[in-house]
């Protein structure tokens, strides 16, 4: 069993909880992930890894409330405990040799971006970080990216804070008045990559792109979790998260995200009935 040892809301959606892990901790590094099972019965749910303390066996996770499991977890209290937590699995993004980059997150990928900014600026890398979200309320981990940044800009879909408007259109700005990067690291929404690595594959940009399909196992053995990458089938569990953004077919990875989008919407409605009645 695999103690909570803290647990904060971050917003009204998203919640940071730091799990007692040490084989977990003493190993991690930036993009690798968990896989998480609340119970016997519980469901199997990968989570990027926020952070790790080898002195204190804490690996901490940010995940939204978005399904049964996750809500299941956001019920927990600090001192309950998860049955399963396995990691660290995937690759770590490389970061080594690179001088300057531009981290862009969007929305709840921003819990993913910040560990990687935070190692490259621990390595000396010059780092600036665009993180969008659709509005003030949901803005999250401000002074945690501000401080694995040179310069934080953030922006918001309605303007309620921050710059008005698209990670992209901030991107495109510090490129226009002289900005110059070795890599650029887009991690959120798929449109958000997408759009991302049009850009920069136009300025000729390397970009690294987090991918997170729909993932079972988390050992490369079902291949729900695959992607299609210059041409060939990759599985973002092994052979990822991240692959080089101008190779990956977004156009097929957001067709295939959206396969289960009616079940999804009759769970949330079944979830929120279920909450209706507990609350009566």
């Amino acid at each position: 069993m695999y103690e909570i040892m803290r647990k904060l809301p971050l917003n009204p959606e998203v919640t940071l909880m730091d799990i007692h892990a040490p084989h977990i901790a003493s190993k991690a590094k930036a993009g690798q992930f968990i896989i998480y099972r609340l119970h016997e019965l519980g469901e199997r749910v990968p989570l990027t890894i926020a952070g790790a303390d080898a002195d204190t066996g804490a690996v901490t996770i940010i995940f939204q409330k978005v399904g049964r499991a996750t809500s299941e977890l956001d019920r927990l209290d600090e001192g309950d405990a998860i049955l399963d937590f396995v990691g660290p699995l995937g690759v770590p993004t490389h970061i080594e040799g690179i001088k300057k980059a531009a981290v862009v997150g969007g929305g709840l990928g921003c819990a993913i971006a910040w560990p990687v900014a935070k190692a490259l600026h621990a390595q000396g890398t010059e780092v600036d970080m665009i993180a969008g979200f659709r509005n003030r309320e949901l803005v999250i981990l401000e002074d945690e990216m501000r401080a694995a940044s040179k310069g934080l800009h953030i922006c918001t879909d309605d303007g309620s804070y921050g710059v008005k408007g698209l990670v992209t259109n901030v991107l495109n700005g510090l490129l226009e008045n002289g900005a110059s990067y070795d890599r650029v690291i887009a991690i959120g929404p798929l449109i958000m990559m997408k759009f991302v690595c049009k850009l920069t594959e136009e300025r000729k940009i390397p970009t690294l792109v987090s991918m997170n399909p729909i993932m079972v196992d988390g050992t490369g053995l079902c291949g729900c979790c695959r992607v299609t990458v210059g041409g060939s089938i990759r599985f973002a569990c092994v052979d990822g998260p991240d692959f080089d953004g101008h190779l990956v077919d977004f156009d097929e990875a957001i067709r295939r995200s959206r396969a289960y989008a009616p079940q999804e919407r009759e769970a949330a409605c079944r979830l929120l009935e279920r909450g209706a009645l507990v609350n009566a």
